[in-house]
C-alpha cells in the first residue's frame, strides 16, 4: 500500500511540475494576465476537470508560480551571500552579492520577474502565502547590516521630523534590533534595488545606460552607503559574485 502511495506522490509532482512548467512558457508567450487553465491543460493533453484537481482555479496557479519565483531569486540572493562569506567578503561586499545576484536572477528570468515585480495582475489578490518568500532578499540585506552593526557599526541615516514615527514603526515590525533611520534607509534602497533591476529588466535603460553591469554596482554601492554601511575594508570586500 505504502508503494503505492509513494508512486501515486511521485506522479502527483510530476504532473505538478509540468503544469507549471507549461504556465511559465504561457507567461512568456501571452502573460499573466491572460493565463488560462483551460489552455495550460489543452497543451497537457488533459481534460480541464483533471487540472483543477492539481489547480482549483487559475489564481490558485499564479500564487504557485508566484512563491515559486520569489523562492528561486531568493535562494540565487542567499547562495551569493554565501559564497561571498565563505571567501571572506565584509558586509559591504555581501551587499554587493545579495544585489548582483538578484540582477543576474532577474535577466534569466525575466516573465517570472515581470510576474512577481511587474504590473498587477487584474483580478488577483496574493494571499499571505506570498509573503515569506517575498521577503527573503529583503530579510538578507538586513541580515548584512545587522553583520555591519556588530562588526564595524554603521553610520545612522538622519531622519527628519516628518518620518520619524514612520521609521519607528517600521524598525518595529521589521528589525527591532536595529535603529529607525537605518531600516527606513533599508526600505528605501530595496525598493530602490529593484526599481533599478526593473529599468533593466524592462528596458528601461534603452539608450540612457550602455554598460549596465558597472552602472548597476555602482548603484547598488552607493545603496551600501546610504544605509550606513562601511565601504569595502582593506581585507577585501570579496567583490562582486558572478550571477548564477
Amino acid at each position: 500500500m505504502s508503494a503505492t502511495r509513494g508512486a501515486r506522490a511521485r506522479a502527483r509532482i510530476e504532473v505538478t511540475a509540468a503544469i507549471k512548467d507549461e504556465a511559465r512558457r504561457q507567461l512568456a508567450d501571452e502573460g499573466a494576465a491572460r493565463l488560462s487553465l483551460r489552455a495550460v491543460a489543452r497543451e497537457l493533453g488533459m481534460v480541464s476537470s483533471a487540472l483543477y484537481r492539481y489547480f482549483p482555479s487559475r489564481d490558485d496557479l499564479l500564487t504557485a508560480l508566484i512563491i515559486d519565483a520569489y523562492d528561486s531569486l531568493g535562494a540565487a540572493a542567499e547562495g551569493a551571500h554565501a559564497t561571498a562569506a565563505e571567501r571572506g567578503a565584509d558586509p559591504h561586499g555581501r551587499w554587493i552579492a545579495v544585489c548582483t545576484a538578484a540582477r543576474g536572477w532577474a535577466l534569466a528570468h525575466p516573465h517570472e520577474y515581470a510576474l512577481i515585480y511587474g504590473s498587477p495582475v487584474p483580478g488577483y489578490q496574493a494571499p499571505e502565502t506570498t509573503v515569506p518568500p517575498a521577503a527573503r532578499v529583503g530579510r538578507l540585506l538586513i541580515d548584512v547590516v545587522r553583520d555591519a552593526v556588530r562588526d564595524r557599526g554603521v553610520e545612522v541615516p538622519p531622519l527628519t521630523a516628518q518620518v520619524k514615527g514612520e521609521a519607528a514603526r517600521m524598525a518595529a515590525d521589521l528589525a527591532s534590533d536595529l535603529p529607525p533611520g537605518v531600516v527606513a534607509a533599508l526600505v528605501a534602497a530595496w525598493a530602490q534595488l529593484f526599481g533599478l533591476i526593473g529599468f533593466e529588466v524592462f528596458g528601461q535603460f534603452h539608450r540612457v545606460v550602455e554598460d549596465r553591469e558597472a552602472f548597476f554596482v555602482h548603484a547598488v554601492g552607493r545603496l551600501a552607503r546610504d544605509v550606513g554601511l562601511p565601504g569595502p575594508s582593506a581585507k577585501g570586500s570579496g567583490g562582486t559574485v558572478p550571477a548564477p
